[in-house]
């Protein structure tokens, strides 16, 4: 009798015992949730969006504020309709930008931002963009011609601002005077050079002779001036004329631009003629 009795209070005292240690264990455990739960992030202002809302433009997710000190953030963009409503996420939109697409337009974006730090993780989500507006469509950029343009104020353009593929042109000529007669001791020969648009040009070297050689003098090259304009003398020679029927005088004329090689970059070449009369 006596030894069921001690064995029945040895048993009471183990069940008592096993109690009272499950009972510390979650009280253990309870506490440390809490703690645990405590200690995770919080947010305390929510993340927001900057940036112009228009395709091809970048979007910046701000973080907001943080209780807990998070030790690191994650972002997710997603997209909406007009009225923040309706969101899917953007595969692989996971920076903390995001750059504005096609399929962007007529929607609006919110980003979800993620604290974590060693307790756990917490998220605020951006209220909604305005509604992205499209890419503004790309002025229509002018042909590239390499043709400067006339300055305000000025009547020509420099020859050293001419670039390929524009060229230069002798575009008009005028002798003086206007017919070579047998008794001709000389002549002036104004040549007016443009560039292949149509301005004047000045500082362009002119180089003309009369061919074939020896019926006037080669007056030395000269430059255009601010009209794009060069006069140059001729002076009569033995060779002159070429045959006693001679009815045109040709001239080769060159413009180019100084220390450029004559026959190659924006230079050009040109014949024109004066009409002969032996007999006037």
């Amino acid at each position: 009798m006596v030894h069921r009795l001690f064995r029945a209070r040895y048993v009471a005292a183990l069940v008592a015992v096993s109690l009272l240690t499950t009972l510390a264990i979650s009280a253990k455990t309870g506490l440390a949730s809490t703690r645990k739960a405590a200690a995770a992030p919080k947010n305390t202002a929510p993340a927001t969006v900057s940036g112009t809302v228009q395709v091809g433009s970048t979007l910046t997710a701000n973080n907001g504020t943080w209780d807990n000190n998070p030790t690191s953030f994650t972002y997710q963009w997603r997209r909406c309709d007009q009225n923040g409503g309706s969101c899917s996420s953007i595969s692989g939109a996971n920076a903390q930008t995001y750059t504005l697409e096609n399929v962007d337009s007529g929607n609006t974006l919110r980003v979800v931002v993620t604290a974590h730090n060693t307790d756990g993780t917490a998220s605020s989500t951006s209220v909604p963009t305005a509604v992205v507006s499209a890419a503004t469509p790309a002025a229509p950029q002018p042909a590239a011609t390499g043709c400067p343009k006339v300055a305000q104020g000025a009547t020509s353009v420099s020859v050293a601002d001419i670039a390929a593929p524009a060229r230069l042109q002798v575009a008009s000529f005028s002798p003086s005077p206007s017919v070579i007669t047998r008794g001709v001791q000389s002549f002036q020969l104004t040549l007016h050079v443009t560039d292949t648009c149509g301005n004047p040009v000045s500082g362009a070297n002119v180089y003309a002779t009369a061919v074939p050689f020896q019926q006037f003098s080669i007056p030395a090259e000269q430059a255009t001036g601010t009209d794009g304009s060069v006069t140059l003398t001729f002076n009569r020679m033995a060779g002159f004329p070429a045959t006693p029927r001679q009815q045109l005088l040709a001239l080769f004329v060159r413009a180019s631009r100084p220390g450029d090689n004559v026959l190659a970059g924006i230079s050009t070449r040109r014949l024109v003629s004066i009409h002969v009369n032996l007999h006037g």
